[in-house]
């Protein structure tokens, strides 16, 4: 892997032959494990300006309509979190020269607050072709990490590294991009789901005769308690199509009685088999793929595919050897008269993935062309720990991926498209709409990880009696167990919020995979605890989770800072307040500054005296107040209703929704004062 300094440039086509599709990764990591940035992405015409304002990607406008750039969102990683985009290289319009892709802080925050700031690049089979470290950030809060660039007929990649210590705004100006920075627009920008314009404007094209004005930035949406006659039309037009998104609430069955039962398009009574269902979720899901671009788009962009038309199809027969192969499903995506091809193996009900099978999948997708072998099974892939190995031939020239996808992280991405961001019309809405029943449905064997494994029970008994020793392998099979799920109840709560919810990665635990999963299993045997940390977006702190195996007991809590302003008292008169409607035994603790715990009690007992919640010495410093709620926790392995995987994930939704959700959410993105740009 080639290793960019600063202004170092190189061709795409001398590292790999498979750049028409490439994945470019933003990665940083923090101290606190709550540091994080959002990425954006300029398209650039020849004199170096945004074309128009839809050439401008970030959070709220993530795709491109040509698939040309995709923001794939974060992903967790041993040293913190990498932001992912996928580029179709061969569907950037022409008149693109240039791909500018950079990232900005918020609220003041410096880039120097955050450890190993790095941009990465992988070709479209995945493989790792180049990385570039930036150093001496401490003063920016925003940075051009790299750029895209044509030369001739083919693309070359530069490591740029430029910084502003003005933030967003003072980079979006040297590209003709202005933000607008109304701070209610913004707080409404990030509060509303379904976004569907921008707070940003564009110059008039460059060929323009005249001078260039400016027009009047258009707010995004009021919410609708704030929405009155008096809101002015858009003075243009607006840069995204409305979406359709499932209602809020659903409409009144025309139906007879309770027994009356709908149709659907996608029945699961008639499954008998394991055979049967892994048929018919391959079926299902790869047709309604097909059907739903948006849909489509999203589960292969990852992989590496390009955008285009997409055909999929079930049960193809393909030679190997003296034995035909049957993989349980194949996706071909046509771009520009060029295919890409991946072979898809499925697995329902917690079947393992069969390591001969994939290899001989592998194989035959080398010797055929295609470009990828893709996993689905109710497992969630950790990194660094492959679910199946398989080995390559190095000597071939044609290279073949080996990609893993969850059940869980398929009804993940269904969810946030039909609940939350919206597809492009009603007929979309409802396939998807029928996919996430068929998935959901007890009977259909998709419902992502659902089991400790043979080392749990063992390791309880361990624990219990005082047997586990250091060292001992199952502890940390049940410690990789325990990271699938904590992965996998990101998903399903981040599907549920329509946010990001990803487990959080101490830097200070170091940042390969095998090693921190090592210590975490040797704190298992010496404590007999389990310990995550949730991010959830529009939180103020972050939720932890901790799994006492000793007292059988399940842990939920979350810091929430202290107010910079006003007094204690009306401080915990508010938390109090804001508490209403949580759990009367929701254990509220004052943290002080420079000791280890201050006043703690009950929300039952701290509601009619807030005040107990104030030290005894009024010169002592609150910093926070800790919540905590305790639920018992299962004790089998399975996803039974007494279950550990079901207790974890119930205790979770349980303390968002009845405690996070009440909370005040953290101070709104600002985007930057419109100051002249000036460089580092």
């Amino acid at each position: 892997m080639n290793e960019m300094v600063k202004g170092s440039n190189v061709a795409l086509a001398s590292l790999s032959e498979n750049v028409g599709s490439v994945i470019v990764s933003l990665g940083w990591g923090s101290p606190t494990g709550e540091g994080d940035a959002d990425v954006s992405v300029l398209l650039l015409d020849v004199n170096g300006k945004v074309r128009s304002d839809t050439d401008f990607y970030f959070y709220n406008n993530p795709v491109a309509a040509d698939g040309s750039v995709q923001l794939l969102g974060k992903t967790p990683t041993a040293g913190g979190n990498e932001d992912r985009i996928s580029f179709d290289l061969t569907a950037v319009p022409a008149d693109v020269d240039r791909i500018v892709v950079a990232a900005s802080r918020y609220n003041a925050a410096r880039f120097g607050e955050l450890d190993d700031v790095h941009l990465s690049l992988a070709d479209g089979a995945g493989d790792d072709l180049l990385r570039f470290p930036i150093d001496d950030v401490d003063s920016m809060s925003a940075i051009i990490f790299g750029e895209l660039y044509r030369r001739g007929e083919e693309w070359k990649f530069r490591a740029v590294g430029q910084g502003y210590d003005t933030g967003l705004a003072g980079l979006a100006a040297d590209f003709g991009v202005d933000i607008e920075d109304d701070a209610e627009a913004v707080e409404a920008q990030d509060d509303a789901a379904a976004d569907d314009q921008e707070v940003m404007t564009a110059p008039a094209p460059a060929d323009e005769p005249g001078p260039r004005s400016t027009p009047e930035a258009v707010p995004s949406p009021r919410r609708p308690a704030e929405a009155d006659e008096s809101r002015k039309p858009a003075t243009r037009p607006r840069t995204a199509k409305k979406k359709v998104t499932l209602p809020k609430v659903a409409k009144k069955t025309l139906a007879e009685n309770e027994s009356w039962r709908e149709a659907r398009l996608f029945p699961v009574s008639a499954l008998k088999s394991d055979r049967d269902r892994e048929m018919r979720a391959t079926s299902v899901l790869l047709s309604v793929m097909a059907q739903v671009p948006e849909f489509g788009r999203r589960l292969t962009a990852a992989f590496g595919a390009p955008a285009g038309r997409m055909e999929t199809f079930a049960e193809v027969t393909l030679p190997h050897g003296d034995s035909p192969r049957r993989p349980d499903g194949v996706i071909r995506v046509e771009r520009a008269g060029k295919l890409w091809t991946a072979l898809v193996e499925t697995k329902t009900n917690g079947n393992a993935l069969k390591a001969d099978q994939v290899q001989a999948y592998m194989d035959i997708a080398a010797r055929r062309g295609y470009e990828a072998v893709i996993t689905l099974s109710n497992d969630v892939a950790l990194e660094g720990s492959p679910l199946v190995d398989v080995k390559i031939d190095r000597r071939r020239k044609h290279k073949v991926a080996l990609w893993h996808l969850s059940w869980a992280e398929v009804t993940h991405q269904a969810q946030m498209l039909i609940r939350h961001e919206g597809v492009g019309n009603a007929a979309h809405a409802w396939l998807l709409q029928e996919l996430l029943h068929y998935l959901q449905h007890d009977n259909s064997g998709c419902h992502g990880f659902q089991n400790m494994g043979p080392a749990w029970v063992p390791v309880r008994n361990g624990i219990d009696d005082e047997t586990l020793c250091h060292g001992d392998a199952r502890a940390l099979e049940v410690v990789e167990s325990w990271e699938r799920l904590v992965r996998q109840v990101c998903l399903g709560l981040g599907g549920e919020l329509g946010q990001k919810v990803l487990p959080v990665q101490r830097a200070k635990r170091g940042t390969d995979p095998g090693e921190r999963r090592g210590r975490l299993a040797d704190q298992l045997c010496q404590d007999g605890r389990l310990d995550a940390e949730l991010r959830i977006d529009g939180t103020p702190g972050v939720l932890a989770v901790s799994a006492d195996l000793r007292t059988g007991k399940l842990r939920t809590s979350i810091d929430v800072p202290a107010p910079e302003q006003g007094y204690p008292l009306s401080w915990a008169k508010r938390l109090v307040r804001r508490l209403a409607e949580a759990p009367a035994d929701l254990h509220i603790e004052t943290l002080v500054e420079g000791e280890t715990g201050g006043p703690r009690g009950t929300l039952e007992r701290l509601r009619p005296e807030p005040a107990d919640l104030l030290p005894k010495d009024s010169g002592t410093r609150i910093t926070g107040f800790r919540l905590t709620l305790l639920k018992g926790m299962g004790s089998g392995r399975g996803n039974a209703e007494t279950g550990f995987i079901r207790s974890v994930d119930e205790a979770v939704h349980r303390f968002h929704k009845s405690v996070v959700i009440h909370l005040d959410r953290p101070a709104p993105r600002r985007a930057p004062t419109r100051e002249p740009a000036t460089t580092n």
